[in-house]
């Protein structure tokens, strides 16, 4: 007979297939540099702060160990994309093809940038997730807007810390570094405040659907245990 704590929802699926293409999305749309008034962005800020709502929704529905899953399954859904885009990318363009510019301009991301996103994104979400589990248990389960708000300023400052140093380091002057950092927190998260009122009705009736809201009392924070549901 299977154990159905090893098995995940119809929901929880589709959640997982939203938060993977956010990710890809975001990956894309970080091509373009986008200006909001005085600030310069990328366009990735449109969809990326949607992969840390999603994450909140998982975690506290499910919990720390299906939001691992999440993030691991967003990785390397991730992973994968970069990897085939850097090869066909690398492939020779045929004789008619006048694009070569363009497409490298969107898949052709430079090791290093590819790398600091990878890294940060795995200890952003994962500082996101652990904040939000350890707060719900300690509030036992009040001020979920908090937690969100909370969770998000940990998890994009962490995120923040870690990209922009590996990838801009010696490209983006060092006293501009910091005030480009603070901007990405402060805008991702309000980014997540204006949605809230979304993001409550959607963790409502997600566990009055699944009939689960789970609490992290003992469980492992190991970020490596990823089969652990």
């Amino acid at each position: 007979m299977k154990n159905k704590k090893n098995q995940v929802s119809v929901l929880f699926m589709l959640f997982s297939i939203l938060f993977c293409v956010c990710l890809i999305a975001a990956n894309l749309l970080e091509t373009k540099q986008i200006a909001v008034g005085p600030i310069s962005l990328t366009g990735g800020l449109i969809v990326f702060p949607v992969s840390y709502i999603i994450n909140d929704c998982v975690c506290e529905v499910w919990g720390y160990r299906k939001a691992r899953l999440l993030i691991w399954t967003g990785f390397a859904m991730n992973f994968f994309f970069v990897t085939v885009g850097a090869i066909c990318d690398a492939i020779p363009g045929a004789d008619y093809w006048t694009n070569d510019a363009g497409f490298h301009a969107v898949f052709g991301l430079a090791p290093r940038i590819a790398a600091a996103s990878f890294v940060a994104f795995l200890v952003g979400s994962f500082v996101n997730a652990y904040v939000m589990s350890r707060m719900k248990i300690r509030s036992k389960g009040k001020h979920f807007s908090l937690r969100a708000i909370v969770s998000t300023i940990f998890g994009e400052s962490a995120d923040s810390l870690i990209f922009f140093p590996l990838a801009l380091s010696g490209v983006v002057p060092a006293e501009e570094l910091p005030m480009l950092m603070l901007w990405q927190v402060i805008l991702k998260t309000a980014y997540e405040v204006v949605v809230l009122p979304i993001t409550i009705r959607i963790v409502h009736a997600l566990k009055s659907k699944e009939g689960e809201d789970v609490y992290d009392e003992g469980i492992n924070y190991n970020v490596l245990k990823i089969f652990s549901i």
